[in-house]
């Protein structure tokens, strides 16, 4: 291996993991505006914890909740996607990248 061809692969190296850290709290943040945008909290409270009259009313689930946290990522986007007992489905208003990154949000809150 040549010294440019190392120092190409150090360069995508660097770019590669500085874009793994960046990725996912840019994906947070548009989360959280498309949780604002659609009003997510007024079921599922501002921390994700549902403790807000229409969350109790609706027995909406605790973000931080072990079983909501052991969802996969998958699980989580079908049902904003498809909607699930009084979820309503999103499918139509958001596009996928819009859903991954609400996922990501949803994961931010059940960490708190």
């Amino acid at each position: 291996m040549n010294a440019m061809t190392i120092r190409r692969f150090g360069a995508l190296t660097v770019a590669f993991c500085a874009a793994m850290l960046i990725a996912p709290a840019s994906r947070a943040q548009d989360g959280a505006k498309i949780f604002a945008d659609k009003k997510c909290a007024s079921c599922h409270g501002t921390d994700g914890h549902a403790n807000v009259p229409a969350g109790k009313a609706l027995k909406t689930r605790d973000f931080s909740l072990p079983d909501v946290m052991a969802e996969s990522d998958s699980d989580l986007e079908t049902v904003i996607a498809k909607g699930k007992n009084k979820m309503p489905a999103y499918e139509k208003q958001l596009k996928d990248a819009e859903i991954k990154s609400l996922v990501t949000y949803v994961r931010s809150l059940g960490k708190k």
